[in-house]
């Protein structure tokens, strides 16, 4: 974390300074795409949004990277995890540095603790369950894996209409990056023994988990999980249709991070869908040129709403 940003946000503890650029760190190196749209936000939001990001990839390292540990001892972790950082919400501090500056971050901007209980629910149903019967159970899991992401960030966002309405499509555009990833990372996924697309949407091209580990071998997908995958990418479109209108919700200087977010992943389908939904041949990924194109002219937008006077506290207050 730079001392600008640091300082803009009022973070003056020097543990505190620590943590949050530990998680700037943690950002940096897993989340490109991620990061990248962070620096479009003001200087006094992104340790907030690291904060948020770092905690929600140490979780999921957990499960994900777990080395030679067991399942119960994943489980465990979790547990360990879920304890620190009620302690810490209790404490309003903790010895972690993940967990010490989400505990800051869930003060400062006032989110809603339920949301991390959510998102470690998620996390523990990765523990058992390999494959979902249909987008419903899907649903369940999405909702505490990637929708609570984009409730949490929220209020770090902040908006010029009442929170409640802007959530659904904060929740939409969480689903829509979570979706996004379930396509381009099927064979990583089958490898880890998950199937994160729903079997009786697969069973309508006559693709089940057998096939999908047939195509993972032969390095290529056949045609009948190209046009499987094809249905994914289209409803998965339609989602990111639902959290577009968000955008315009949101705080002035907030809308360009956002919208670069949404661009650059709806992206990934676009890429999928120029490799003939071919997501077993390589891995779907938008050119290093083209994240910074898009970047680039978001700053430019930031540039000039800053130049006209426009402050992020210019947002929604309710009416007293």
């Amino acid at each position: 974390m730079t001392r600008r940003e640091l300082d803009a946000a009022g973070v003056t503890d020097p543990g505190l300074r620590r943590a949050y650029t530990a998680c700037r760190a943690l950002n940096a190196r897993h989340g490109r795409t991620y990061f990248l749209a962070t620096r479009l936000l003001t200087p006094a939001q992104r340790p907030a949004v690291h904060a948020l990001y770092a905690f929600a990839r140490y979780v999921d390292n957990l499960v994900d990277e777990p080395g030679t540990a067991t399942p119960d001892d994943v489980e465990a972790h979790i547990d360990t995890t879920e304890y620190a950082l009620r302690l810490g919400l209790s404490e309003g501090a903790s010895g972690h540095p993940v967990i010490a500056a989400l505990v800051d971050t869930i003060d400062r901007h006032a989110i809603d603790p339920g949301l991390f209980a959510a998102f470690l629910r998620s996390m523990r149903m990765d523990l058992v369950l390999r494959d979902y019967p249909d987008r419903a159970a899907l649903a369940t899991y999405i909702h505490g894996s990637a929708e609570v992401i984009g409730l949490q960030m929220l209020p770090v966002l902040g908006t010029i209409a009442d929170p409640a309405d802007a959530a659904p499509a904060a929740a939409s555009l969480g689903a829509a990056f979570q979706l996004t990833n379930f396509i381009r990372d099927v064979a990583e996924d089958l490898d880890r023994g998950r199937v994160y697309l729903p079997a009786d949407e697969l069973a309508a091209f006559a693709v089940d988990r057998d096939r999908l580990a047939w195509c993972r071998r032969a390095g290529r997908a056949d045609h009948a999980v190209r046009r499987a995958i094809a249905d994914q990418v289209a409803r998965t479109r339609a989602v990111y249709a639902q959290a577009r209108p968000g955008i315009a919700m949101l705080a002035p200087l907030s809308r360009p991070c956002v919208e670069t977010a949404l661009i650059l992943y709806s992206e990934i389908l676009d890429r999928v869908a120029a490799m003939d939904h071919d997501v077993f041949a390589a891995r779907a990924t938008v050119p290093t040129r083209r994240r910074a194109g898009v970047a680039a002219r978001a700053l430019a937008r930031v540039a000039r709403l800053r130049a006209a006077g426009v402050r992020q506290a210019e947002g929604f207050a309710p009416v007293r």
